[in-house]
């Protein structure tokens, strides 16, 4: 299976939280081939929106396009830049990184660079690394000339293309949650080649997840949606290191990842399972004793209340820039959440019991 040229497409047009127009911009031109209104919020959240036979229930299908990052904090009288993070990156993996600049003028090249281990003293070298020891060196001799190029407050990617890998496997930066924008258009995508079901399906690429979820609960605010799929990404667990546990046991190729816990809804679990079982895929369980750390925490306390679920796709090395996902297993969400959105009657029931 060869990459989407969709998903291709978000994954190498970087947007980092606050920042997400290229990849926004890729996603709406694709659902502008399908769907009955495309539209962008104030926020920056993306809706595709597909009409039913009537105007209820209306299903949210709802992934971020959001990516991690950096920002530049300062420029330094030599021209290096120094940095805060914008979502959750481990300093470790960005040691020796190439990098761009997102200014405004176009993308600068630059790596991460920290003192080498030459020179380091012997307990710095039993410490771990630290993002105020590390800086992006953009090959400039001095501040005025950085100035010419950055200035405080652009943001920073991870410079690395897509690369397929055997079994169907595909490595890169982003993954999350391109992945979930990529599932919702293209469950509202198969929802109108079928001929629409009962009710509007909406595909929803939010803004800002890794910050705060601070799009995901505008959108579920203005949007009003009956119910709510989140699609989003949880760790493999066939990786060396990272167990089931508390996790449960879903490694690359195992299908759907299912959540099944406080916050989401049972009966929409339910409808998710005999989607599944109607297209002979199985699934797999985690379990979430209260938030699901996705956007359902947000949208599924929105205005009285939208009956929420989570379906994720296992991925190893999450916030990395060689996450790793088998594309069997996007394509098997896709069918299972289009399957149920197909499956919905008119006086579907939503309440929790």
């Amino acid at each position: 299976m060869s990459t989407p040229d969709l998903l291709h497409g978000l994954l190498t047009a970087p947007g980092t939280p606050g920042h997400e127009e290229a990849p926004a911009a890729v996603w709406r031109e694709a659902a502008q081939e399908f769907a009955d209104d495309v539209s962008l919020d104030p926020v920056g959240n993306s809706v595709a929106r597909v009409n039913g036979s009537s105007d209820h229930p209306l299903l949210a299908v709802i992934g971020h396009i959001d990516e991690i990052g950096l920002l530049v904090s300062h420029i330094s009288d030599k021209g290096f830049l120094h940095v805060v993070q914008t979502g959750g990156w481990d300093p470790q993996i960005l040691v020796g990184q190439r990098v761009e600049v997102l200014t405004r003028s176009g993308p600068v090249s630059g790596v991460v660079g920290r003192k080498p281990i030459h020179v380091l003293e012997p307990d710095e070298r039993k410490k771990a690394v630290e993002l105020k020891g590390l800086h992006v060196d953009i090959a400039v001799r001095d501040e005025e000339e950085a100035r010419a190029l950055v200035r405080e407050g652009d943001p920073i990617v991870i410079a690395t293309e897509p690369v397929e890998l055997r079994g169907d496997r595909l490595v890169s930066r982003a993954l999350d949650n391109r992945l979930g924008v990529y599932v919702a258009l293209e469950v509202a995508r198969r929802v109108s080649q079928a001929g629409g079901g009962v009710g509007p399906v909406a595909g929803v690429a939010a803004v800002q997840e890794e910050i705060g979820s601070h799009g995901a609960r505008t959108m579920a605010y203005g949007l009003e949606p009956d119910l709510a799929v989140v699609v989003d990404v949880t760790h493999a667990t066939d990786a060396p290191g990272v167990t089931a546990g508390e996790l449960g046991e879903h490694g690359l190729g195992s299908g759907p990842v299912i959540t099944r816990g406080a916050i989401v809804s049972r009966p929409l679990n339910d409808l998710l399972d005999a989607a599944a079982e109607a297209a002979g895929i199985e699934c797999t369980t985690e379990a979430a004793g209260s938030s699901t750390r996705t956007d359902a925490d947000v949208v599924h306390m929105s205005r009285t209340g939208v009956p929420t679920a989570v379906v994720s796709i296992p991925l190893r090395y999450m916030h990395s820039p060689v996450e790793i996902v088998e594309l069997a297993d996007v394509e098997a969400v896709i069918a299972v959440i289009a399957g149920m959105a197909l499956r919905l009657e008119a006086d579907q029931k939503l309440t929790r019991w």
